[in-house]
């Protein structure tokens, strides 16, 4: 498993909107403060 630094930028990730579109943390970057949370869910 990979860890984040604290105080650096993110990497760079894609994933499925909820609606099924295309998303990257990279199409925000410059433009708009984003903040991560992650819910884990049931299988």
């Amino acid at each position: 498993m990979s860890q984040v630094s604290l105080n650096q930028p993110a990497p760079d990730f894609s994933l499925t909107t909820y609606t099924g579109e295309p998303f990257s943390l990279s199409d925000l970057r410059g433009q708009k403060h984003v903040l991560l949370v992650f819910n884990r869910g049931f299988t």
